[in-house]
């Protein structure tokens, strides 16, 4: 648009020039031209888009009069408006800017009539049609532009809720996170080290040296706790199985550790295949960290004399048993969490067994013991294919 205006207002004066080059009127024209251009110029180059209403007003004002005198002087000048037209709708309010542009019509057709010298019917009917449809198109833009911001705005205010609500969900999810693995490692620790302290408490006078074997074991357990305290703050695998490289070996630790007076327990492994592969890290840690729960409930809650860790190594998943034979419960008859059991032990194997895809299945009867099986799917590698790219059957 202002490339068009200052186009046209060239045009306009040359066009004056060739047809008048010896009218009084030249100075003036000449002067009212440079006059027009500079006001308009001066305009744009201070950015009249981010001035304020009143200063946008007072240079618009500015130019539509320097214009209106022009268009007295020649009425050649009358197209310029055009350009105005939109420069008066981006400017003012919807009924100020359509009050302008009535008001430019207006002169426009007064100048066509007065340069053509008689009376035409499409000279005094044909701009105003055209700024109407004109006018229509450009208000019906700017509608849908204002309705275009509004939903923009609406959809980064939804991302930016959606974002927070997302980073709620993930501070709840470590959450979670953070109490499974603190009452699965350092709680159950600091639980065998109070139960050894006790242990050796009561026999401090009768029997100094088996005193001494339980305060050693639970420096023993203090030493382990230190070390999954630093691996739980580092975010790394289970000490157990950093140290023992693969599942199998872990659980072995877990068993001697868990081992003691009254309680023990032992591990065997069945496997499908005699070159099983090796189990994701992420599905060994979790089923690690379900057999240290479920130890560490068979040690508080079962009065279990033994207690018997299952590995079973599927083709399509991993299955871990805990079984003992302690006093057991009706799972169905205890209020509170799933199963009825109080705490947070067997609610939080649950949930790192929902987080693999896998199910849990818990059998136990009164004097009968209890049975926790963790089952859990391995991903599927793809299989081999035939040479049209399908699978070989």
């Amino acid at each position: 648009m202002h490339a068009a205006f200052c186009l046209l207002l060239a045009a306009a004066l040359a066009r004056f020039l060739l047809r008048h080059p010896a009218d009084g009127r030249t100075p003036w024209i000449i002067a009212l031209c440079a006059l027009l251009a500079l006001v308009y110029v001066t305009g744009l180059t201070r950015d009249i888009a981010e001035r304020s209403t009143v200063g946008q007003r007072i240079w618009l004002t500015l130019v539509v009069v320097v214009w209106v005198v022009l268009v007295a002087l020649a009425p050649s000048f009358a197209w310029c408006a055009v350009p105005l037209f939109y420069t008066g709708l981006r400017t003012l309010p919807v009924r100020a800017a359509l009050v302008l542009v009535t008001l430019l019509t207006a002169l426009v057709v007064a100048a066509q009539v007065r340069l053509a010298g008689r009376w035409d019917p499409d000279l005094v009917l044909g701009p105003p049609a055209v700024v109407v449809v004109a006018t229509a198109v450009f208000l019906q833009m700017r509608r849908q532009a204002v309705r275009q911001r509004a939903l923009i705005d609406d959809l980064l205010r939804t991302r930016r809720e959606l974002a927070a609500a997302e980073r709620r969900a993930g501070t709840l999810a470590e959450r979670q996170r953070l109490s499974m693995e603190i009452h699965d490692s350092l709680a159950q620790g600091m639980s065998s080290q109070r139960m050894l302290l006790q242990a050796a408490e009561r026999v401090w006078e009768s029997d100094p040296a088996k005193a001494r074997a339980h305060v050693r074991a639970a420096g023993s357990v203090a030493e382990h706790n230190l070390a999954e305290a630093r691996r739980f703050v580092h975010d790394l695998a289970p000490a157990d199985l950093a140290h023992a490289q693969d599942l199998e070996g872990a659980l072995r630790t877990v068993a001697a550790r868990e081992s003691g007076e009254h309680l023990t327990v032992r591990v065997h492994v069945d496997a499908a295949h005699e070159a099983a592969p090796r189990l994701p890290d992420r599905i060994q840690s979790a089923l690690l960290r379900i057999a240290q729960g479920a130890l560490a409930n068979v040690r508080e809650h079962s009065g279990a004399a033994t207690a018997a860790l299952t590995l079973t190594l599927l083709d399509d998943q991993v299955v871990l048993d805990v079984a003992d034979d302690g006093r057991g419960f009706t799972p169905a008859s205890l209020p509170g969490t799933p199963h009825g059991v109080r705490g947070h032990g067997l609610p939080a194997i649950r949930a790192r067994v929902r987080q693999l895809g896998g199910t849990l299945t818990v059998e136990s009867s009164p004097g009968e013991g209890t049975v926790l099986s963790a089952s859990v799917p391995l991903p599927q590698e793809p299989g081999p294919t035939d040479p049209h790219g399908g699978p070989r059957p």
